[in-house]
């Protein structure tokens, strides 16, 4: 029995290794058609290959995964990121979980990943055929079994060829903001831990941290969001209002804390103390765009009128309008791909083509950063891995 697999990324890579320890006599083809396999796995999460997450802190998967939450749920009931970290382990790569729960192998290098799949794919004679380009199914009908891993593609015409599958238009996720300030760009390089960002009249918000950059912003906080609204976004030509709430905290809240300054510290110039933690070159900016002349006065000369203003650019009421993506190829993911509708959400078959599958960002499933992504390949790939090997057994 013989089966290809087109695409040498993650999940082709998972999915032939796990194909073969179950099913040591199927003979398992990967075709790539560039000249490098694994080229996204070195690269991601800055050389550093965040392969999963723990999961602690994700109360819904819905919250993680904007496109394919519910298929997730049930197909992590087969492989979830617990069978994952005990899949890299058993198969030598030592992992750990950080504090934000993204698990990252202990070399904190992509190559101990990168390694180990070459190494196994070796280990069980798995045929790597590189700059290989698949351009039809009928190329491969001399093999048993299909399982399609190409990845996202940035164009709907990059998946026309799997022929009458359900397509949902690809658009990308995970995408940095554009945001033409010059006074806030040329605070890049200030981080804020917790901040909150926002797509006025959407329900669409994201927390964690955010950085400002020579381009507009960056950081969880905004890959975050542009997941949750990579649609929105898409239809709005990349141009959309942006809120952000710089401290996590209600405008009530915030208005205690400046309040409390004003009584302790009311001599004081208003930006040389930075309420809520905020780094101090981002507070002077916040209180020159909020009270102008003003700006350079002491807390005590603060009026109701003006701590409300503040209060309110702190907790919510910031501004800014988004001019486009970051000026440069930064997506990593791709929002749509072939329709959940089109295949069979047990084994991952396609409902038009018998022994044909689907694995990895190929599916309209994309999660947001922080490891979510890896685990929908590892999770995908197995369940496909698992239905090519029983059916090989039947």
């Amino acid at each position: 029995m013989r089966t290809a697999i087109i695409g040498g990324g993650a999940a082709g890579f998972f999915l032939a290794i796990n194909l073969k320890e179950m099913c040591e006599q199927m003979e398992v083809t990967i075709f790539e058609k560039s000249r490098k396999v694994l080229a996204k796995v070195e690269i991601s999460g800055g050389g550093r290959c965040n392969c999963t997450n723990s999961f602690a802190e994700v109360r819904d998967l819905q919250y993680v995964y904007p496109r394919g939450h519910r298929l997730m749920k049930r197909l992590m009931k087969g492989f979830s990121h617990r069978d994952a970290y005990d899949w890299f382990e058993k198969h030598g790569v030592r992992l750990t979980t950080q504090e934000d729960q993204c698990v990252f192998p202990m070399s904190q290098d992509s190559h101990s990943i990168i390694n180990c799949f070459l190494a196994e794919a070796r280990r069980h004679n798995v045929e790597i055929r590189i700059e290989t380009k698949i351009d039809s199914l009928d190329e491969l009908s001399d093999y048993d079994f299909i399982a399609v891993t190409t990845g996202g593609s940035p164009k709907a015409e990059g998946i026309r060829w799997l022929e009458r599958h359900e397509v949902e238009s690809p658009v990308p996720s995970l995408f940095t903001f554009q945001i033409d300030d010059k006074a806030l760009q040329a605070l890049m390089g200030t981080v804020v831990e917790n901040a909150v960002t926002m797509i006025p009249g959407t329900k669409m918000r994201a927390e964690g941290p955010l950085l400002i950059t020579h381009w507009g912003m960056s950081g969880p906080a905004i890959l975050k969001l542009s997941s949750y609204a990579a649609r929105h976004l898409a239809e709005c030509g990349y141009k959309s209002p942006l809120a952000v709430n710089w401290t996590s905290l209600h405008d009530n809240e915030v208005l205690s804390v400046l309040e409390e300054i004003t009584i302790r510290h009311s001599q004081k110039q208003l930006q040389t103390i930075s309420p809520c933690g905020l780094p101090s070159r981002l507070w002077s900016y916040l209180v020159e765009k909020c009270l102008g002349e003003r700006a350079n006065g002491r807390w005590g000369s603060l009026n109701k009128k003006e701590l409300n203003r503040l209060a309110n650019i702190l907790s919510g009421g910031d501004m800014y309008q988004i001019a486009g993506r970051a000026p440069f190829k930064d997506e990593f993911v791709t929002c749509g791909g072939v329709s959940l509708s089109s295949v069979n959400p047990a084994t991952l078959e396609s409902k038009e083509k018998p022994h044909l599958y689907f694995a990895g960002e190929v599916l309209d499933i994309d999660g947001i950063t922080g490891g979510f992504n890896f685990q929908a390949a590892w999770t995908t790939a197995y369940t496909v891995a698992q239905a090519i090997a029983k059916s090989c057994q039947m």
